[in-house]
Parts: structure tokens; C-alpha cells; sequence
């Protein structure tokens, strides 16, 4: 018998009642029994719950809770029939005011673990819609031949299974209430068994899906494609192998997707598979508060890192000397400066550089042995953050520094260098309700630098 199926054998199945203390990053509840923590799905913080185990190691256990006992006065219905079951959410059963503070509270106490420091001012949560904000996606897409059934969807909770849903209450309309529409076209094509996901994005008018295949498909098949956007209005789009072969099927020449920063005056063109933020009027007030946190005025110099297509290096330039935005993928670079061309922006430069790694020869940085001078520094890196940009960002010696950030685990780190190591104080700081109903946290942070 295998250590898999041994380990199966040893899963306890009776219910174990647990006193939930605390919701982990990742919005479980955690609970201890006989000496070993438990991560309790579907619990929230003091709440008595009876649980069923789904796994157990020699560190931590985890498990579902089937009966709320005493239920939190947090708890509500959750928003989606399919909560249960699909992974795409882990949150809906905790009032939303109470997600916000969930998500304040890990924030804060990543900057008290992992930065050693506090935010002088506690900023309130950037709020945005509730239901249909998700404007960028991947679904998964898999024929199941036993049921004869397409499955359009998320993962489930726990495995890498996809869910049966119906619906989706957080995707855009447009894609969200058609989830059994594209089950149902995918199911009527010669190809269901080969069209593994469909990628979704929504601009601010028109939603496009590329949907991916593993087989050349049949005329009929692009025929039944054709008709589908057609009658719901989406712009369908072919991706037979890598994220470069994407290709327009209805309309052939389909309009660019955009979204507009209205009070920025900015439009920002982009393509499907291009990063762009999955809520606009978060990603509006996001942009609207870095600008007003850095206090820029006509005189400044700004420097733009991990910059992608311009998001905030355009609408920064408007109220700004100068920007510089650097981003790693030449490609976005170019897209970057065609969008500053068709916005008429003149007073931005782009570069093309590995953030994560040694850029001390840069252009931008270094020019002719001088390291080049910046007012205020805007930086959006990825999860894994810009711990590399530190000592050089701590050379610079600007005034202020806004740091957007999608991990607040590595904002933490990073707040430690810049606080305790160059000389800044983390002014002020706080969450973005970018994904409501998850666990993931998206914050922002404003750091000051000393007088001597």
C-alpha cells in the first residue's frame, strides 16, 4: 500500500468541536486541537464550530466546518450559491465590513512582524462595488465525459478539480451570468474536449475572450464562436499555442481595449493578455490616492518602477515635470510609450529594465557616473516585491515614496529597510478593496523621508 493511500487511511472522520481563534492570511480559521493548529474552512474568528478533517500532517491539521455551533456576529450568507465548492473565494460568509478589517488587521500586523514598525496614520479602506468587479480572469474549461458536460469555471476549494457552477457573482456581467451559455457552446463544438481555458477581459465598454485550443478548430466550430459573440457582443479571440499567437476571430479587426482614468484624462489602450488591474474604480481611487499621497506638484522629477502599460506613470505626468517609468517586459515598454503618444503626453520616458536584479548602469539611474535625481518614487512590484530596488531607491533620497502593494508580507520587509536602514518614516498606510469576498490583501503605503 502506497504512504498515499496510508495517510487517507489514518483521516479521522468523526466531527471535532474547535473554538476558531483567529482567521489566517488566507481566511481560515485557526483553531488548536490536541496540541496541533488546525486551518477550518468556512470559520470565522470566535465562533464554535464542529469540523471534519481533510488533511493531517505532523505540523498542522486543516479541515471544513460542517455545524456552526455559535455562530460570529460576522457571519451572513454568502453572495454565490457555489461558495462551498468553488475556490475562487474564500470570504463570502463574513460581512464585508468585517473582510476590511480582517484585511487591516493582517496588514498592520505584517508591519509589526516582519517591519518592526507602525503606520503614524491608519488610512480608511479604498471601497469599491461588491458583485461583478472582476473584469480580468482565466477560467478553466474542462469536458467531463462521463456527464457529457463542459465545465466553465474556477478550481474547487482544496484540488485542482474544476467546479460545477452555474454562475459567477464577482466576474463581470458580461461573463459572470453566462458561465452556463459557454458550457453549452463549448459542449455543441467538435473541439470540447481540446479548449482547456478561456481568458477574459472587460474595458470599459466590451468584454473579449480568447479562448485556447489545443487542435486546429473546424470551420463549424469557429461558425458556432462567431454566432455566440455575436448575439452577446463579446469579441472572440483564437490562442492556438503561446500568449503571441492570440488572434481576432469576430470581429476581425476588432477596437482596442481600453480603460479611461477620467480624472486623470487618461486612456490607457491594452491587449488581453496584457496585466492590467482586474477592478477599474478601485484601480481609479488607487491611482487618484497615490497622486494625492506624493503631493506632487509642477517642479517634480518622478520615478515610476514596475510601471507596466503607464497606469501611473501617464496620469502622474499630468500634474508632474518629468516621469520616468521602468518595467522589466520590453514589450509593455513599447505599449507603455504608444500609450503616452496617444494621450499627447510628451514629459514621460520609458525603459525597459530587470527589477530584480543589478541595474546600477542604468541610464535612468546612473547617467555619466552622476546618479540621476528624483522628487518622489511611485513603486507597484509584484508579490515578490522590491526588496533589490531598496539601496538604490535609499541612495536617491527622495522626499516621498508610495509603495502599492499586493502582498503585505513583502511590503513588510521592505518597509523594514526602507524605515530602520535609509532613513524614511511609514507615514501612513492601508488597505484596497481591490478583491472583495478573497483573502487577498492589496494595500498602499506612504513613506516620508527624515530631516537630518
Amino acid at each position: 500500500m502506497s504512504k498515499r493511500r496510508k495517510r487517507r487511511a489514518r483521516l479521522p472522520e468523526e466531527l471535532v468541536e474547535v473554538t476558531i481563534e483567529s482567521l489566517s492570511p488566507e481566511g481560515r480559521g485557526v483553531a488548536h486541537h490536541e496540541g496541533k493548529v488546525v486551518f477550518v474552512d468556512f470559520a470565522l474568528a470566535g465562533e464554535t464550530v464542529e469540523f471534519k478533517y481533510s488533511r493531517v500532517s505532523k505540523k498542522f491539521d486543516e479541515g471544513r466546518a460542517v455545524k456552526i455551533l455559535n455562530a460570529s456576529p460576522d457571519r451572513v450568507e454568502p453572495i454565490c450559491e457555489h461558495f462551498t465548492v468553488c475556490g475562487g473565494c474564500s470570504m463570502q460568509h463574513q460581512e464585508h465590513e468585517a473582510q476590511i478589517h480582517s484585511k487591516q488587521d493582517a496588514l498592520l500586523q505584517q508591519f509589526q512582524h516582519l517591519g518592526q514598525v507602525r503606520p503614524e496614520n491608519v488610512l480608511p479602506p479604498l471601497r469599491g462595488p461588491l458583485k461583478h468587479y472582476r473584469q480580468k480572469a482565466r477560467l478553466g474549461v474542462k469536458y467531463v465525459f462521463k456527464k457529457e458536460k463542459v465545465l466553465v469555471g474556477f478550481r474547487e476549494k482544496g484540488n485542482s478539480f474544476l467546479a460545477d457552477i452555474l454562475n459567477c457573482p464577482v466576474l463581470h456581467e458580461s461573463v459572470g451570468l453566462r458561465i452556463t451559455d459557454l458550457s453549452e457552446l463549448i459542449t455543441g463544438m467538435q473541439a470540447r474536449a481540446s479548449i482547456p481555458q478561456i481568458e477574459v477581459a472587460v474595458d470599459d465598454t466590451k468584454t473579449a475572450l480568447v479562448f485556447r485550443h489545443l487542435e486546429e478548430l473546424s470551420e463549424n466550430d469557429k461558425l458556432k464562436l462567431i454566432a455566440f459573440g455575436k448575439s452577446h457582443d463579446l469579441q472572440i479571440m483564437l490562442q492556438p499555442g503561446g500568449p503571441d499567437t492570440v488572434t481576432a476571430l469576430w470581429p476581425e479587426t476588432p477596437p482596442a481595449l481600453s480603460y479611461s482614468l477620467k480624472e486623470q484624462q487618461v486612456t490607457i489602450e491594452f491587449q488581453v493578455n496584457d496585466f492590467t488591474q482586474v477592478n477599474s474604480e478601485i484601480n481609479q481611487l488607487m491611482v487618484s490616492k497615490a497622486i494625492q499621497m506624493l503631493q506632487l506638484n509642477s517642479q517634480d522629477k518622478v520615478l515610476d518602477l514596475f510601471c507596466g502599460l503607464g497606469n501611473f506613470t501617464l496620469a502622474m505626468a499630468r500634474q508632474s515635470a518629468e516621469v520616468t517609468g521602468v518595467e522589466g517586459a520590453e514589450s509593455m515598454v513599447i505599449k507603455a510609450r504608444e500609450n503616452a503618444r496617444r494621450n499627447n503626453i510628451e514629459n514621460v520616458q520609458f525603459f525597459a529594465a530587470d527589477l530584480s536584479r543589478d541595474i546600477s548602469a542604468e541610464l535612468w539611474l546612473n547617467k555619466a557616473g552622476i546618479r540621476q535625481k528624483y522628487d518622489k518614487v511611485l513603486l507597484d512590484p509584484p508579490r515578490s516585491g522590491a526588496m533589490e530596488m531598496l539601496k538604490h531607491i535609499g541612495k536617491l533620497k527622495a522626499e516621498r515614496i508610495v509603495y502599492v502593494s499586493c502582498n503585505p508580507a513583502t511590503l513588510a520587509r521592505d518597509s523594514y529597510v526602507l524605515v530602520h536602514e535609509h532613513g524614511y518614516t511609514l507615514e501612513e498606510a492601508g488597505v484596497m478593496d481591490m478583491f472583495p469576498h478573497t483573502a487577498h490583501v492589496e494595500s498602499i503605503a506612504l513613506f516620508t523621508r527624515n530631516a537630518k
